[in-house]
């Protein structure tokens, strides 16, 4: 019975090349010289340091321009509010989202029930798992998925025939 999964996942290597390209162009970029400007990753945490707001500002819209480039979807992080740090700096936390969440699932899976197909979804931890008997079905299922936003990028894999 052919299957697929929906899943949205991170290509960290390409999101670690893009950072380190953002990071080499603030350090060339003349209206950032001699500033404080720094951004640092941990796991799945994002913090950018920045003298006042207008740069912090200009500084994510560069990473996200270098995410855009390196084919990783801006939609990955998660912007906190701003909020103050030592020496008069400003301080971005933001959060790298990874997975697809029970809600986003299930309003996944009531859209795809809408459409009358003779498909089973089932919800597989942070991916959902999607099983027909006819290939057409489920390529029909992949375009009603493509077409609903949940706020994260998404993928298919393991197209099993």
């Amino acid at each position: 019975m052919p299957s697929f999964d929906v899943v949205s996942k991170i290509n960290h290597q390409e999101f670690d090349n893009a950072l380190s390209n953002c990071l080499r162009e603030i350090s060339n970029r003349f209206d950032f010289k001699g500033l404080h400007i720094s951004i640092e990753r941990k796991e799945n945490l994002i913090t950018t340091l920045a003298p006042d707001e207008l740069k912090l500002r200009q500084v994510n819209e560069l990473l996200q321009t270098h995410l855009i480039r390196r084919k990783v979807d801006p939609r990955v992080l998660n912007m906190k509010s701003s909020e103050s740090a030592s020496g008069g700096s400003i301080r971005q936390l933001s959060e790298l989202k990874e997975g697809i969440s029970q809600e986003n699932a299930k309003k996944v899976i009531a859209d795809i029930k809408k459409l009358k197909l003779k498909i089973q979804i089932k919800i597989q931890g942070d991916e959902l798992r999607v099983d027909g008997k006819k290939k057409d079905e489920l390529q029909e299922a992949i375009s009603a998925i493509k077409s609903i936003d949940i706020g994260l990028p998404i993928e298919f894999v393991n197209f099993r025939d």
